[in-house]
């Protein structure tokens, strides 16, 4: 039985939490697709195309209508809602929609609630993989026939990734192309901030153990 008293904006986003879920699941699948089938049937890569363009409209209806549910002016809706936002203008952030129904699918598969530390770093690590697959995709159907390029495979573009994101950057590949250096943009960013998150939880994580056994010790010890 729904809530009379639960807000309509929240009632929209719980009840669309899993169909988001699975329309990130088919974005990745056609753009894995579209990517990737450039030397098969051209059916195949229209099939991804479409998966793409489909997921794509599901993610636009869902902000209309949350924008529209909110009684919000559209900017301050933009402003409160940051990333619901980048996941519709920026199609390879979409997979991080992922990361949001991530305790929803706890919840409907009965598992508990874990505590926040263990949260941030587990939502820190979906993120990073999914942000990392996406933008490999993205750099390789970039780079791969690019005049110059380094990133020539998929395989390189892992590689990359994996670079970009732990803020290593060996150098020894670069993207050349405009889309893929935008790409980078963003694997750069995303990479500070997943690693500062990772960090700032684990050391609070091993603080707060350290003071509970200062506190469980027993005096004259």
């Amino acid at each position: 039985m729904p809530d009379p008293s639960e807000p309509r904006d929240q009632a929209w986003e719980r009840r669309t939490e899993l169909p988001l879920f699975f329309a990130s699941l088919l974005f990745l699948t056609g753009f894995t697709v579209a990517v990737m089938a450039y030397d098969v049937h051209p059916l195949v890569r229209a099939v991804g195309v479409g998966l793409v363009a489909l997921t794509w409209l599901c993610f636009v209806v869902d902000y209309v209508a949350r924008v529209a549910l909110s009684g919000m002016r559209p900017p301050r809706f933009v402003r409160l809602h940051v990333l619901d936002t980048l996941i519709v203008l920026l199609p390879l952030l979409r997979p991080l929609r992922m990361v949001k129904v991530h305790d929803a699918v706890q919840a409907r598969c009965n598992r508990p609630r874990r505590n926040l530390y263990a949260r941030v770093m587990s939502y820190a690590g979906l993120s990073a993989g999914l942000l990392g697959f996406a933008g490999a995709l993205g750099v390789h159907h970039f780079e791969r026939l690019a005049p110059g390029a380094t990133i020539l495979t998929l395989g390189d573009a892992v590689w990359w990734v994996c670079e970009t994101l732990t803020t290593v950057g060996y150098g020894d590949m670069t993207p050349v192309t405009p889309g893929g250096r935008i790409i980078a943009v963003f694997m750069m960013a995303g990479g500070l901030a997943l690693l500062g998150a990772v960090t700032g939880s684990f050391s609070a994580w091993m603080l707060q153990a350290f003071r509970r056994e200062d506190e469980e010790e027993p005096p004259g010890n």
